[in-house]
């Protein structure tokens, strides 16, 4: 007989906002699935499920349950607009129990509308069972601003090079890339400089004014923060390399990834210290910054990609991962 249930869980984890979750359970005669999640929708930010599953030795020695997958879908009415596959976060479990973890990004284009969320899980390849957690809308406004654009700067945004084509189309590859081995980074980011002076915010709406009197709108990806050239740059998070190399558009530039799909970006560095392939920890020196690229003047520019999609930086200085929460 099957038994879901749900209980509602007010975590208020850091200065910066308040993260909503709701705790729930469901369990049949082969299995119980404890989770926590990010029930309430802010556009910009992210929704996360964590599960432990326990699974009793009398189903062990019946069936094999080696094959286990779980994925999340989040519908707008009866359309699947995010999806997600979990990964395993804990492989030092007593037999029996396993910790999976799970994210979408919500776009800053979101608006109110009927939104649920479902949970799909598969004991084994024939053995699948699935149920819907509830969801709460939450409205955002963006700011808009107008950057005016001198001569370099117009020619480097309007850059139509095969150069600058096949760069877009390197960082994209790793951003699209999820692998389910790369587990680095579980608890919640930390600033990557001290700087907390905001030049421009994540998801501002843009209109470009360039030297040739043409405009263009766009969206800002990241936060952007006032500091001198030279100032340091940590990595927010443990993590790989996977890219620190020149770009045309953002110049020298840093990619590093911390969970399955989950990568934080580094742009306008006037001097890089790590290279690809390198891991490292959180606080760690990995570029000094400057103002290469397209740039108006020397900051940090700090930017978040979960499913290749930009998300609000700020989400991920909480417990995202639910790492210090029981269940």
């Amino acid at each position: 007989m099957k038994r879901f249930f749900t209980i509602v869980t007010l975590l208020l984890i850091t200065q910066f906002t308040t993260l909503f979750a709701l705790t729930a359970n469901y369990q049949d005669e082969d299995v119980r699935i404890d989770l926590i999640y990010t029930d309430t929708m802010v556009p910009g930010d992210a929704l996360f499920v964590r599960m432990k599953v326990t699974t009793p030795k009398s189903v062990k020695k019946s069936k094999d349950t080696s094959t286990k997958t779980a994925m999340m879908k989040l519908y707008q009415g009866s359309k699947v607009i995010e999806s997600s596959s979990f990964y395993t976060t804990n492989k030092n479990l007593k037999s029996g129990i396993t910790e999976m973890l799970a994210g979408v990004p919500l776009s800053s284009w979101l608006k109110s509308a009927d939104y649920s969320l479902k949970i799909i899980f598969n004991l084994s390849e024939t053995d699948a069972r699935e149920f819907t957690l509830p969801v709460t809308f939450k409205s955002k406004t963006f700011n808009e601003e107008s950057i005016y654009l001198n001569s370099a700067n117009t020619a480097i945004r309007t850059d139509n090079s095969p150069e600058r084509a096949a760069q877009i189309e390197k960082l994209n590859n790793i951003l699209f890339t999820t692998n389910a081995e790369s587990v680095f980074n579980l608890t919640p980011f930390e600033n990557p400089s001290t700087s907390t002076y905001y030049t421009s915010h994540f998801a501002d709406r843009r209109t470009y004014k360039y030297h040739n009197g043409k405009t263009a709108t766009t969206l800002h990806y990241g936060n952007d923060y006032r500091a001198a050239t030279g100032t340091p740059i940590n990595a927010c998070g443990d993590g790989k390399i996977v890219l620190a190399e020149w770009r045309n558009s953002t110049g020298f530039s840093v990619v590093i990834e911390h969970l399955p799909g989950l990568y934080s970006i580094y742009y306008h560095c006037s001097e890089l210290i790590v290279k690809e392939g390198d891991m490292v920890k959180t606080g760690d020196l990995i570029a000094k910054s400057g103002s290469t690229g397209l740039a108006t003047g020397p900051h940090i520019h700090w930017e978040i990609r979960l499913n290749g999609e930009a998300v609000r930086p700020e989400f991920f200085l909480n417990d995202f991962a639910f790492e210090n929460i029981e269940y």
